[in-house]
C-alpha cells in the first residue's frame, strides 16, 4: 500500500479564523492495477482519520481498513474534521455546526477526487476519469456522511458502519428528551455548550471500554492501537449525533444504495428497524458482525466486513 498526505483548502469561512486547511490521506494498492472506486471515509466522535489505518504495535495490519480495502483493489481516502488531527483548529469548537464541517469535508473529498480523475495528486497515478466514490463513515463519521450526500450527492452509494438516526438518548438530560426533534436542531449550539462545557473536550475511559467496544471480544492489540486514532470531540456534531431523528431528514432523501453494518452488540438499537430510515434508496443492505461491537476493526470480525463491504460496492457499482 501507498500513502500521500495532503492538506487541502476547506474553502469555508469562519470569524476570526483565515486559510482553514484540511486534513486528507491517499492509500493505493502497489502494483500496475488502476482500482475504479474510491472509499471516502470520515471517522466517528472522538476520533480522527488515523482511525482507517490502525496499527497494531508488533506490525498486524489487519486493524487497517485502508490496508484490507487497497488490497481489495479499492483507493481510500480519509479526512480529518477541521478541529481534530492534521486539520486547522479554530479557537471556538462551538462555532463547529455540522453544516460547517459538511461543507469543508465536501470541498476537501471533491478536491481529491477531482485531482485523482484528471491526474494531478501523484505522479505514481495516472488520471482515472471514470473514477467514482462510495462514502463510508463510522459512527458520528456515518452521521456526517448522511448529511455530506444528502447536501451534495457527491457518493454513488455510501457504507455507514455503526449508526442508525435512534441516537443515543438515554445519554441526553431529560429536559432535552420532551423537545421536538425541531426545537432540539434549533437550540444545538446552546445544548452542545450545557453538555459538553470546556473547549475541545476529551472523553475519558471508564477503563473497560465496555461503552466503546460493546464486548471483551476486542483484540488487546486493536484497543491498544486505537489510542493513536483517538483525538478531542467537536461539541456540537457530538451532540446532534445523540439526538433521536439526528439526520433522518437527510437520511430519507439518499436515493444511492446504503451498505449499513452493525456488530450485535453495538450502540445502534434494534439492527432491522434502521433500514427503513432510508426509503428512498432502492439498495439497502443490513450486514450484521456477530459478537462484535461498535469498533468494528478491533474485532476478529473485521475480515468479514471488508469482503463483505468489498462484494457489496463492487457489486452495486457494476
Amino acid at each position: 500500500m501507498r500513502r500521500l498526505d495532503l492538506s487541502l483548502a476547506a474553502g469555508v469561512t469562519l470569524a476570526g479564523e483565515t486559510s482553514l486547511q484540511v486534513a486528507a490521506s491517499l492509500f493505493w494498492p502497489a502494483g500496475d492495477a488502476v482500482p475504479q472506486t474510491a472509499l471516502v471515509c470520515l471517522p466517528g466522535g472522538n476520533m480522527n482519520r488515523a482511525y482507517y489505518d490502525l496499527r497494531a504495535a508488533d506490525g498486524d495490519t489487519s486493524f487497517s481498513f485502508a490496508e484490507a480495502m487497497t488490497a481489495r483493489g479499492f483507493l481510500v481516502v480519509t479526512i480529518d474534521y477541521l478541529g481534530l488531527g492534521g486539520s486547522s483548529k479554530p479557537a471556538d469548537c462551538y462555532a463547529l455546526l455540522p453544516e460547517l464541517l459538511t461543507a469543508a469535508a465536501a470541498n476537501a473529498a471533491t478536491q481529491v477526487l477531482d485531482g485523482l480523475r484528471a491526474g494531478s495528486l501523484s505522479a505514481e497515478l495516472p488520471a482515472i476519469p471514470a473514477l467514482r466514490s462510495i462514502g463510508v463513515g463510522h459512527s458520528m463519521g456515518a452521521m456526517m456522511t448522511t448529511l455530506l450526500q444528502a447536501a451534495t450527492r457527491l457518493h454513488a452509494a455510501v457504507a455507514l458502519l455503526g449508526f442508525s438516526t435512534r441516537g443515543l438518548p438515554d445519554y441526553l438530560p431529560a429536559p432535552v428528551r420532551e423537545l421536538s426533534r425541531e426545537q432540539q436542531r434549533a437550540q444545538l449550539p446552546a445544548l452542545a455548550r450545557q453538555l459538553f462545557v470546556a473547549q475541545y473536550p476529551v472523553i475519558r475511559s471508564s477503563g473497560n471500554g465496555a461503552e466503546i467496544y460493546g464486548s471483551a471480544k476486542a483484540d488487546p492489540r486493536g484497543v491498544a492501537a486505537l489510542k493513536a486514532a483517538t483525538d478531542c470531540l467537536l461539541p456540537v456534531t457530538a451532540y446532534l449525533s445523540m439526538l433521536p431523528g439526528n439526520v433522518a431528514p437527510e437520511a430519507e432523501q439518499i436515493e444511492v444504495p446504503v451498505f449499513l453494518g452493525l456488530g450485535t452488540r453495538d450502540m445502534a438499537g434494534p439492527p432491522h428497524a434502521i433500514p427503513a430510515a432510508f426509503p428512498k434508496s432502492l439498495d439497502v443492505t443490513l450486514h450484521l458482525l456477530p459478537e462484535t461491537g461498535h469498533s468494528h476493526f478491533l474485532f476478529p470480525t473485521r475480515a468479514r466486513l471488508y469482503d463483505r463491504l468489498a462484494h457489496w460496492a463492487h457489486s452495486v457499482l457494476a
